[in-house]
């Protein structure tokens, strides 16, 4: 065969299940389209111990974009169906040790992960109770927990980027921030920063209302600003959130995850 294909080293949550599910939706969109062998084709790895040998057949470990012995790649490469192989030994060696690194992290499964809850002014007072409780029944852990007056700085970092290029709306928020005690909670569990973001919903209580009433800002919020909750959005966030406002550590036993990333 003398067509390219495209080989892709992915990384997700539940990948093997959501990828498979993915392709099987695009396969049966492309047998409508068509009958012949126009269109292409897809297979993928099935189990973590196949995944290996294949990557080790297609990528060296230059290929990968790594953090802290972490991979953090979405990598896509054109290939031709004959390996480009170095068959260097520092190099082998080398590609030896991170594909062992690899093969674990397939196994290792979810990752437990520090986040970061801020309950705003005027919401952790009368419901702290429930919102400790709903914690609970989704399998957090609180790993840390203050009470604090935020300074100007530490509420702007918190106001969401799609408003940070309108002065007005930067303006309310960190007057809200700003106007009463926070209540600011570390918490932990596998997939922790996704999780969060499950149950708050959207920044506009208006629409969490629409989407599901039983959303944490569709309950407790009021408007875009006063929607009682900030989470860390992402995992990079909640390192950065992490370390804003946990500067002496935390009380949780010391992941691997925690230990790399220095918190």
């Amino acid at each position: 065969m003398s067509s390219p294909v495209l080989v892709c080293a992915l990384r997700g949550i539940d990948a093997f299940q959501a990828l498979g599910a993915a392709l099987e939706q695009w396969t049966q969109g492309r047998d409508r389209l068509s009958t012949g062998d126009s269109l292409p084709r897809a297979v993928m790895a099935l189990t973590p111990e196949v995944t290996f040998r294949q990557a080790i057949l297609f990528f060296t470990e230059a290929d990968f974009v790594t953090g802290k012995a972490r991979f953090y790649c979405l990598y896509c490469c054109l290939r031709t169906l004959k390996p480009q192989i170095c068959f260097s030994p520092s190099v082998a060696e080398s590609w030896r040790c991170r594909a062992e690194s690899l093969f674990s992290y397939l196994q290792a499964g979810a990752q437990v992960l520090c986040t970061v809850l801020l309950i705003k002014p005027g919401v952790w007072s009368r419901r702290l109770p429930r919102i400790l409780r709903n914690l609970h029944l989704e399998k957090f852990s609180v790993v840390g927990m203050k009470h604090l007056d935020l300074e100007a700085a530490a509420a702007s970092a918190l106001v969401p980027p799609e408003v940070q290029q309108d002065p007005a709306a930067v303006e309310a928020h960190c007057t809200y921030l700003t106007s009463g005690t926070a209540l600011v909670l570390c918490l932990q569990r596998p997939n922790a920063v996704k999780k969060l973001m499950d149950l708050l919903g959207p920044e506009d209580p208006q629409l969490a209302q629409a989407l599901d009433p039983c959303l944490w800002r569709a309950q407790y919020g009021t408007s875009t600003v006063q929607n009682g909750f900030y989470g860390s959005k992402s995992y990079p966030m909640a390192v950065r959130d992490v370390k804003l406002f946990f500067p002496e550590g935390l009380c949780c036993a010391q992941t691997q995850t925690v230990q790399e990333e220095e918190v």
